[in-house]
């Protein structure tokens, strides 16, 4: 059996974060994932620059030797209707690869890494948690995404709504495709489902090319993939030979997710515990803090990993790093059922409406 101070489920942002900060403390600390790394993640991967202040990096020590798109402006519009570009003469995001990203996280992290091995047995022991009967551990930190085992182990039933579904694909482009590419790597393209519970993306990152769409519930997905498809061939913005086949993924939303976070010897991080902005869906940053939070919760817990004290501090730690929790946060699904379809196109069409109520609090996040 191997034993150590704390065992971390998924070595993504959330759970190489945790251990890299639990590491720093003294803890010995053991993650294990499915994956071996470098490993492809689905997701559009663009991040604000506060996700470098968070992880003590700068970008420029980041972007040294890896992928790393400064990004100065998004073109957007209502799928159907007109982009319009909003430019804001600085850097307000980046865009990286996920590929590089989770493996430079995890291998700054400084765990012991168990990689390439699934989680099938969770047994819980009076003093502490076993794991395919060969690991043991007195507390868990689960990091697996949407589908961690820990999550769904601990939050058997599933509760709560707020699911969103998403399809994208990341590909190479060959020399014809990248000259034929009209994206700019500077300014991301965002086109917004016509009744707001959902949009695509354009992201370029040099040759690399993501694109991708999210809708809030899974009704209806492959049509509306379809329709946002037929639209930007239409525009002109995928080059001939992109690939037409994306795989999916699913994440919770932190403004309407029921999922328990924490328990006795259990926190959940990142997507584990439904923390993706309801209003981007945008999930590195949280997982990040989330990763921040669940360590520090752990260091202050001093060995007592009992459910009544960790709960309501890795609750009040998640507020103060992401801001508490509400539906109200959610602009585009409150926009949807106060504003008619057919005024949509005409307020997004708006630089100013765009900047002011869509783009600035994406980015300010």
């Amino acid at each position: 059996m191997t034993a150590c101070d704390v065992l971390v489920v998924g070595g993504g942002p959330a759970g190489s974060t945790c251990a890299w900060r639990l590491v720093q403390a003294g803890f010995d600390v053991l993650v294990v994932d499915g994956a071996s790394f470098p490993r492809h993640k689905a997701c559009a991967g663009w991040i604000t620059p506060p996700v470098f202040g968070a992880l003590q990096i700068s970008a420029e020590e980041y972007g040294a030797a890896r992928s790393l798109q400064a990004i100065t402006g998004f073109r957007t519009a209502v799928i159907g209707g007109r982009p319009i570009e909003i430019r804001y003469g600085r850097t307000v995001s980046y865009a990286i690869r996920r590929t590089e990203f989770d493996a430079f996280l995890l291998q700054r992290s400084g765990a012991r890494l168990r990689l390439g091995r699934r989680v099938d047995a969770l047994r819980r022991m009076a003093d502490g948690w076993v794991v395919n009967d060969e690991l043991q551990a007195p507390v868990l930190v689960g990091a697996g995404g949407h589908f961690c085992p820990v999550a769904h182990a601990f939050n058997p039933s599933q509760p709560g709504g707020g699911v969103v579904a998403a399809r994208d694909v990341e590909f190479q482009m060959d020399a014809a495709q990248e000259a034929a590419c009209e994206v700019d790597a500077t300014t991301p393209e965002i086109y917004l489902d016509p009744d707001l519970s959902g949009y695509g993306w354009i992201v370029r990152k040099g040759s690399v090319l993501n694109v991708g769409f999210g809708r809030l519930g899974t009704d209806g997905l492959a049509s509306h993939v379809a329709a946002f498809l037929r639209y930007v061939e239409g525009l002109g913005r995928l080059p001939a030979g992109s690939p037409v086949e994306w795989p999916g993924h699913a994440y919770l939303l932190r403004e309407t997710t029921s999922r328990i976070p924490a328990g006795d010897r259990v926190l959940l991080v990142g997507d584990a515990a439904g923390l993706a902005r309801g209003c981007s869906g945008e999930g590195i940053g949280p997982a990040i803090e989330s990763g921040l939070a669940a360590a520090d919760t752990l260091i202050a817990a001093r060995g007592s990993y009992d459910g009544a004290s960790l709960l309501p501090a890795y609750r009040s730690r998640l507020d103060a790093r992401l801001g508490p929790a509400s539906v109200r946060d959610d602009f585009a699904r409150a926009l949807s059922h106060r504003v008619p379809p057919s005024i949509v196109r005409p307020l997004f069409a708006s630089r100013w409406f765009t900047r002011r109520f869509l783009l600035d609090r994406w980015l300010s996040q």
